[in-house]
């Protein structure tokens, strides 16, 4: 196809090997599916410099010149009326600092929604950039039996207009080489289009720029389209009958996010088994090779047991992205946003928060990531804030430990209990999310406006792009992160040293004993409880356990021992990590080493000074309340950072929720200790 050429101005010099272009287009238009089609596995995603508003940068090499491709955020405008359209006009005229300058735009438009998408290519053909234009979707609009003139189209907009299906790659090889001529310096930029003041005002405004605009894109569609659409959108409007009823969408909406939750929960716990076993696997070879001393400790707890620690992560944050990914493209996304909206607004929430609320309840961290569907500042940061409070997969060992003590033979108050702690979770981030909206977050939750696109079926490849693209962010910016946290947790806990308690040395020596007259069992016996005693004392000794006996009349209120206490500091980074320090500080080993119901037989002789026993209903009731509210999950609270750009309101989330745990925790156990 022949399309209009337009000689360079000789002011513009040709640019060099590594030139950018900006790839923009309205949200649903496949620009995501197109920017993989041209960068495939070569993509970064980050934020631009100094926001929090991310874009995805990738590499693409035509004809022999590097092009590097910057995927702008999905935009109906660029009028500056919110933080995403004024980074975006920066960064096509080039004025972002950080970012490297743009020498033209890629412009995604809909085939299948051409006079929409000409508003937004009225406000970039303004902007003195050279452009070309990706006519996207165009199969499905002739599916549609929508015909456009592509020819007149690029004589209309003055630039080339490539016709493309980002999702077969039909075109994808000519839109290829017209970036190329823009990254070469052979095309200039388009004038700007010719808009009258509108006649008829879309508003009471007299010469409305918006009317001008629309009338501009009216025009233009009426000069290019052609043929007569099939109503194919009736059968689309039947759908919508069920999914966006008010009882139907809510119940249909459901079933999709109880399936998908369904199997982050389930589906994941395989790979987690095998990424578990893995390192465990691993961490045995390496104690092999490593002589025993604070050396194989620190490789073995430290590093590979803090690398496992996150990586165990994994598969919920693949598959949550992955079905998310699927969801979106096949348009059903926006249907349960808007089917949420008018429920989640009650409490100052949007709509879109419901699928991140929904997905807390399998892990925390994925659910902060996935807040990025919510356009709005404020609706997301609140969101932020108070999926933590939802109870995580991490939280259930530590439920399960507290049931058990309460109730071991008693299946339906236990049930009850674990019941209660997640309806508990759902109140408190509820009336957080409120009261938020009503102090320091104030203003009504923004109305949704959103575009319904046409159903299609998804892009698997884009969602497995996508999906991988979440994984390396999860690995690069938390690993090593929590890496270096898991090291200086195991450093506290394992310095300074201290001899063993003469106690040792006796049960040592009756061990040998009992070896040299042939009663081995007996022997391991003692040697065991030894080996408990020393990692008692040790901890009791460390940094970690001096900081738990400082910390004792803080939290002796809320019925908790100097013990209890280090499980809460080492629970810090992982909420779970608590039972296995209660194993070791309570003299039963590590509690994945042997039968569980020697940690519960443990913990249920445990004694006070006084003679009462340690776990009391009122202490395991204040326990179990400070777990469900309390944050105690460091990986969480790094990823809070980089959503929200810094660390002011990963720290506000962590002092508010501690006192809201602390609070909650103490009037629990009182109440249960003046009724019990």
């Amino acid at each position: 196809m022949n399309f209009p050429r337009i000689v360079a101005a000789p002011s513009r010099q040709p640019v060099d090997d590594d030139a950018s272009l900006t790839l923009v287009g309205n949200p649903n238009a496949g620009k995501t599916t197109l920017f993989n089609a041209l960068t495939g596995l070569r993509a970064k995603t980050s934020n631009f410099p100094g926001t929090t508003i991310e874009h995805r940068t990738g590499r693409a090499t035509i004809d022999s010149r590097n092009v590097r491709l910057i995927d702008l955020p999905g935009l109906y405008s660029i009028n500056s009326a919110t933080a995403e359209e004024r980074t975006a006009r920066q960064a096509i005229e080039g004025d972002l600092p950080g970012l490297p300058k743009t020498c033209g735009v890629v412009l995604l438009l809909d085939a299948t929604n051409l006079e929409r998408n000409l508003y937004l290519a009225s406000q970039i053909l303004e902007l003195n950039q050279p452009t070309v234009i990706a006519l996207n979707m165009i199969d499905l609009a002739e599916r549609e039996g929508i015909k456009i003139d592509v020819d007149s189209l690029s004589r209309e907009l003055g630039c080339p207009v490539v016709p493309i299906s980002a999702r077969s790659g039909r075109g994808v090889p000519e839109l290829r080489q017209e970036i190329g001529r823009i990254a070469a310096g052979s095309t200039a930029a388009p004038d700007p289009p010719q808009m009258e003041p509108s006649a008829k005002p879309a508003c009471d405004c007299g010469g409305c720029p918006f009317a001008t605009r629309y009338d501009w894109a009216e025009s233009v569609g009426r000069k290019c389209l052609g043929g007569m659409p099939r109503s194919l959108g009736r059968q689309t409007e039947r759908i919508d009958r069920v999914l966006t009823h008010p009882v139907g969408g809510t119940i249909a909406f459901a079933g999709v996010m109880l399936s998908v939750f369904a199997m982050i929960f389930w589906i994941a716990q395989y790979p987690m088994d095998w990424i578990e076993t893995f390192f465990v696997a691993a961490g045995s070879f390496v104690s092999g090779l490593i002589p025993a001393g604070d050396l194989r400790s620190l490789v073995v707890d430290g590093a590979i047991g803090g690398v496992g620690g996150v990586l165990v992560f994994l598969p919920q944050i693949a598959i949550l992205f992955f079905f998310l990914a699927v969801l979106e493209d096949t348009g059903y996304l926006s249907r349960a946003a808007f089917v949420m909206d008018r429920l989640m607004r009650r409490v100052g929430l949007p709509g879109k928060a419901f699928v991140p609320m929904l997905s807390a309840h399998a892990c925390a961290i994925p659910a902060v990531m996935s807040t990025r569907i919510i356009d709005n500042w404020r609706d997301r940061l609140v969101t932020i804030l108070v999926v933590p409070l939802l109870t995580c997969s991490a939280r259930i060992p530590v439920y399960a430990m507290v049931v058990a003590l309460l109730f071991p033979h008693q299946p339906l108050l236990a049930a009850l209990c674990f019941t209660g702690a997640y309806l508990l979770g759902i109140f408190a981030a509820l009336t957080m999310a409120l009261l938020f909206k009503r102090s320091i977050l104030p203003g009504e939750t923004r109305p949704l406006v959103m575009e319904l696109p046409g159903y299609k079926l998804p892009s698997l490849r884009t969602a497995l792009l996508s999906t991988l693209d979440r994984v390396k962010i999860f690995l690069r910016k938390a690993g090593t992160v929590i890496l270096f946290i898991s090291i200086a947790l195991w450093t506290l806990a394992s310095f300074p040293k201290s001899d063993p308690p003469a106690e040792v040395l006796a049960l040592t020596q009756q061990a040998e004993q009992l070896t040299l007259a042939g009663q081995t069992t007996e022997a391991h016996t003692l040697l065991y409880q030894a080996e408990s005693l020393t990692r008692q004392s040790r901890l009791a000794n460390s940094i970690a356990g001096r900081t738990g006996r400082i910390i004792e009349p803080v939290i002796r209120p809320l019925g908790f021992d100097w013990q209890i206490g280090v499980g809460v500091l080492s629970s810090f980074a992982a909420r779970e990590v608590i039972v296995s320090t209660l194993a070791i500080v309570y003299g039963v080993g590590d509690a994945s080493d042997g039968d569980p119901r020697s940690l519960h037989d443990a913990l249920r002789a445990a004694k006070r000074s006084d003679g009462s026993p340690v776990f009391g209903l009122a202490t395991c009731i204040s326990l179990l309340v400070f777990y469900v509210l309390a944050m105690q999950c460091l990986p969480t609270q790094v990823i809070v950072r980089r959503e929200t750009g810094g660390w002011g309101w990963p720290l506000f989330q962590l002092a508010y929720m501690t006192v809201l745990a602390y609070t909650a925790a103490f009037a629990a156990y009182q109440i249960t200790s003046f009724f019990v």
